[in-house]
């Protein structure tokens, strides 16, 4: 009798703190305690610990979902890269705004942020759009205890929301911060009908209390297609393609991938961390226009 007394007392004191720390949407009532704990992360950036009956199960298989193995394998023979060329970009948010839109991201999260940066007092400001850097060693992909975001062999790194019990430790492990909290239900704004279905090649329909970040639209390279980023920017900032191929296009212009990182001194953010992204940025130098032209679009939030 006192044994049973103290599991009831604890499973009240572990469901109170569920339930305190704001961590009941993505998590289940558990009818018998497991005794095996798992680490998350509540709304307020604390670590908590839960038992495993209290996770939402996640079976290896949904039906009426994607085909997992698809998804997760991605396009034989492919390496996407994109080089974003920091020297035309205007902070017209174009990127911003289509990306969104077509991925039904609410105002407050966004998968393409662009950042106002200046080295120090005395060099010139530019504008960074930033994604999602698809990274070949990805701290994310490693920390994830569910498996919910993995590596495709094309080098696109995507997360499955059905898998996804929102531990945000993928967000911590982001040196990047690139990826997004999903607080609320969806709402397909856009007149999207998706009848349910779930693909972590779309990212829709958006998951509450799961993590959302840039895919890099394998929905639309499967169709031959560019990102929405690419296609929506005016002035070409965005270039996308296949490293096997060394090509890379912005739509307007197809260029040898090896060679404009090699002309216009090409580098990756944080190189020293061992990431290896797949996102290459060009130097903001030779720029056309002036830096005050995109103050009127500086918000991010």
């Amino acid at each position: 009798m006192d044994t049973s007394r103290r599991d009831f007392l604890k499973a009240g004191a572990t469901a109170g703190a569920v339930a305190a720390a704001g961590l009941a949407p993505w998590v289940a009532e558990a009818a018998e305690l497991t005794g095996k704990t798992v680490k998350l992360l509540s709304p307020e950036g604390e670590l908590i610990e839960v038992d495993e009956a209290y996770l939402k199960p996640v079976p290896d298989s949904l039906p009426g979902l994607y085909d997992g193995g698809d998804a997760r394998k991605g396009i034989e023979g492919r390496k996407f890269v994109m080089v974003i060329d920091l020297s035309r970009c205007k902070n017209l948010k174009k990127c911003q705004s289509t990306c969104s839109k077509m991925h039904d991201l609410a105002e407050a999260k966004k998968w393409v942020k662009v950042y106002q940066m200046q080295e120090n007092e005395n060099t010139a400001p530019y504008w960074q759009p930033t994604t999602c850097m698809h990274c070949d060693e990805p701290p994310c992909v490693k920390v994830c205890p569910v498996d919910a975001t993995f590596k495709r062999q094309d080098g696109i790194v995507l997360i499955d929301n059905e898998r996804c019990i929102g531990c945000r430790f993928c967000m911590a492990a982001c040196p990047y911060s690139t990826r997004v909290f999903n607080w609320s239900d969806a709402d397909l704004g856009q007149g999207m009908k998706m009848e349910g279905m779930h693909s972590p090649e779309t990212g829709l329909p958006a998951q509450r209390g799961t993590v959302e970040k840039c895919d890099f639209c394998p929905d639309m390279v499967k169709q031959g297609e560019l990102p929405h980023c690419v296609s929506a920017c005016p002035n070409g900032v965005f270039y996308f393609g296949d490293q096997n191929e060394d090509t890379v296009t912005n739509g307007d212009e197809t260029v040898r991938f090896s060679q404009l990182i090699k002309d216009k001194g090409g580098y990756r953010l944080m190189e020293e961390l061992g990431t290896k992204p797949r996102v290459y940025y060009l130097p903001p130098v030779n720029r056309l226009f002036p830096f005050e032209s995109g103050l009127e679009n500086t918000t991010n939030e």
